[in-house]
C-alpha cells in the first residue's frame, strides 16, 4: 500500500478508528482522511456519495458503527440493526461508485452462531441460530460481510472483512448503560475501590468465557492485511485464548487495586456461553497478537482515569 494513498478511516473518533489512526501514523501514512459526524453523516446517502465524489479516496477502512454491550443491544435492537445497515450500505456502495477498489470492513465475532464449535472457524458463519441479545447487531455485520463479497464477485473489487473478538483499550466507552463487559468491570472496580465497597457486582454467573484483544493489536492486524494486498473473504482477529468472566473480573480488580470480593447477579444474562475465535488463517499469513491481557488492562485503566478526571473537571 502506497504511503501516499488517500486512506479514509470511517469512524475515526471511536476506539477502533482512533487505534487505526495511531497505527497508520506509526507506519508513515501521511494522507489519512477523516470526517467528524457534524461534517459527514454516514447515514445520509447523498452526503456520503458527495464525499466520495469529491475526495478521490484510494482505500477505505470502515470502522464506523453503532456499538454497545448486552444491555444496549437488548434495549435498542432497531437502532443497532438499522443504523449499522445504512452506514455500511452507504459507505460500501458510494466507495464502489467512486472507483475505490480497496476496502476493509470491520465486523464482529458476534456474527457466529450462539452454539458454534470452539474455537470458532470462519466457515461456521450462518451455521446456526445467533445469540438473541445481540442478534440485530450481528445480522447487520453479516450483511456487511456479504455486501463486500457481492461487490467482489460482481465487480471484481478487493474488499475484505475482519472479525475482531471483544476489543478494549484507549478511548473505550465506560458508560455502564452502553459499555461492553471489560470497560464496565474496570469502572465498577474503580468505583468499588473509591467507595470502600466490599464486593464487585458482576452480571451473570461468571462462567461465560470471552476472548479479549487490545484495540492496538486489531489496528495492527488491519493495516497488516492491507499492506499485504489480501483480497476478499473474512478473517478472524483475536489472541487465541479466552478467560471466564470471573477471571476477567479478578484481572480488572488487580489492575485497579481493589481487593474485595465478587457478587454475581444471576438474574442477569450470561450471553453466549463461549466465544473463542480460531485465528489460524491470520496466523498463517504471519500475524499474531502482541499485547497480553494484564498489560492491556493496566494501560486501559490509566486511560479510564484520564477520561474520568476530564469528566469531573468538565462538570465542575
Amino acid at each position: 500500500m502506497d504511503k501516499s494513498a488517500r486512506i479514509f478511516v470511517a469512524g475515526h473518533r471511536g476506539m477502533a478508528g482512533s487505534a487505526l489512526l495511531r497505527n497508520l501514523a506509526s507506519r508513515g501514512y501521511g494522507n489519512v482522511v477523516t470526517r467528524n459526524r457534524a461534517d459527514l453523516d454516514l447515514t445520509d446517502q447523498a452526503g456520503v456519495e458527495q464525499f466520495f465524489r469529491e475526495e478521490a479516496i484510494d482505500v477505505v477502512i470502515l470502522a464506523a458503527a453503532k456499538v454497545g454491550g448486552i444491555l444496549a443491544n437488548d434495549t435498542y435492537p432497531a437502532d443497532f440493526l438499522y443504523l449499522n445497515l445504512i452506514i455500511q450500505a452507504n459507505v460500501i456502495h458510494s466507495a464502489f461508485r467512486a472507483g475505490v477498489q480497496r476496502l476493509l470492513f470491520l465486523g464482529s465475532s458476534c456474527i457466529y452462531p450462539r452454539e458454534a464449535g470452539q474455537p470458532i472457524k470462519e466457515e461456521y458463519l450462518l451455521d446456526g441460530p445467533l445469540e438473541r441479545t445481540n442478534e440485530p447487531y450481528a445480522i447487520a455485520k453479516i450483511a456487511g460481510i456479504k455486501l463486500c463479497e457481492a461487490f467482489n464477485r460482481q465487480f471484481g473489487t478487493r474488499y475484505i472483512s475482519l472479525m475482531p473478538t471483544n476489543l478494549y483499550g484507549p478511548n473505550d466507552n465506560y458508560d455502564l448503560k452502553t459499555s461492553h463487559v471489560l470497560p464496565a468491570l474496570l469502572r465498577k472496580a474503580h468505583e468499588a475501590k473509591v467507595n470502600g465497597a466490599s464486593n464487585l457486582a458482576v452480571w451473570g454467573t461468571g462462567r461465560a468465557r470471552r476472548e479479549f484483544l487490545h484495540v492496538d493489536d486489531m489496528a495492527d492486524a488491519a493495516v497488516f492485511m492491507l499492506e499485504r494486498g489480501i483480497e476478499g473473504g473474512w478473517y478472524n482477529v483475536g489472541c487465541g485464548t479466552d478467560v471466564t468472566i470471573e477471571e476477567l473480573a479478578r484481572a480488572a480488580m488487580h489492575a485497579v487495586g481493589f481487593d474485595g470480593g465478587i457478587e454475581f447477579d444471576i438474574s442477569k444474562p450470561d450471553g453466549t456461553p463461549q466465544k473463542l475465535l480460531d485465528v489460524s488463517k491470520l496466523a498463517e499469513l504471519g500475524w499474531c497478537a502482541k499485547i497480553g491481557l494484564q498489560e492491556g488492562l493496566a494501560a486501559t485503566y490509566e486511560d479510564f482515569l484520564l477520561c474520568h478526571e476530564t469528566q469531573v473537571l468538565e462538570r465542575a
